[in-house]
């Protein structure tokens, strides 16, 4: 399958380490994911020295230092002990982890970070670090979730509610190529959000169910004309929770696709409520694409 030139660009790999299992389990994904895409791995340490400068030692200070540099040594040598022609950059930096990759990200990288920190208390729940990453950015982010153990499935799969997530279906297409994947396109309708409607115009029940496929049908519709190699499954189904419906589907996929938050007043300009929940829960790495400002509607 030929990779699709005018799709969208997928950008440079930035992950952030800290020493954790999680940590280096993500670095390992993340050179893979740059390798696919042809570009280099950029290694983060925040170590927030300057935060700490306060209240530590001059000495405690120059210890989290060197630490960190070897941190970075050892993690840059496992990745090109795992890729040997990939190009590895590190970085030290004296701010805190999430503000360093969002600066390092800039206007195009993708940030990958694991699911769980040094300070954790379960695997299965994702860090302060990640969530403030994911909940600040203005890149895409991708929280490397899943067991270790887990067999590929050749899928891709990218929620989608109407047609504002057009590009984070365009996205997702991109990735499918560069794994040699499919594309599942899932369309989840919130049988709760729609009770109201359904109280009050019974008889036109049929006619909501069809507006839901439109929305799906006419995405998918753009990304086959746009990507006519890629092999391309639109999917819609009813369920209570839209978060829970893609959980359960992200069991089947290698990469699960969502576009940020639309709706006002959650946790960040980024993460709405379903986001905020797959990236706890969901069963694969979850890759969250920011909206922009002027992008209206509510949460996929």
């Amino acid at each position: 399958m030929e990779a699709n030139a005018t799709g969208p660009e997928l950008g440079s790999i930035i992950v952030g380490i800290d020493g954790s299992k999680p940590a280096e389990k993500a670095a390992l994904w993340a050179a893979d994911e740059a390798v696919r895409r042809g570009t280099a791995l950029h290694l983060v340490h925040g170590a927030d020295t300057d935060g700490r400068a306060l209240y530590v030692s001059a000495d405690t200070i120059e210890r989290i230092r060197r630490a960190g540099r070897e941190l970075l040594d050892d993690t840059a040598r496992a990745v090109t002990e795992q890729h040997p022609g990939l190009r590895v950059t590190t970085e030290f930096s004296r701010s805190a982890a999430a503000p360093s990759l969002h600066r390092a990200a800039a206007l195009h990288g993708t940030v990958v970070v694991g699911n769980r920190g040094l300070g954790g208390f379960s695997s299965l729940m994702l860090g302060s670090v990640g969530l403030k990453v994911a909940a600040g950015a203005r890149t895409p982010v991708i929280v490397v979730r899943g067991a270790d153990d887990a067999a590929e499935t050749g899928v891709v799969l990218v929620g989608v509610r109407d047609g504002h997530d057009l590009g984070c279906a365009q996205y997702a297409a991109r990735e499918a190529e560069l794994r040699k994947a499919s594309l599942r396109l899932l369309h989840v309708w919130n049988v709760l959000e729609s009770v109201g409607d359904v109280v009050t115009m019974l008889d036109d029940i049929e006619d909501i169910a069809d507006e839901h496929e439109r929305s799906l049908t006419g995405v998918a519709g753009q990304v086959r004309d746009e990507f006519p190699s890629l092999t391309v499954e639109a999917d819609a189904a009813k369920s209570m929770s839209v978060s829970a419906a893609l959980v359960e589907a992200s069991l089947h996929a290698d990469l699960l696709v969502m576009g940020g938050r639309r709706s006002p007043g959650s946790m960040g300009r980024t993460l709405g409520w379903a986001t905020h929940s797959l990236l706890h829960h969901a069963n694969c790495p979850v890759l969250l694409i920011p909206r922009h400002d002027d992008e209206h509607g509510s949460e996929s």
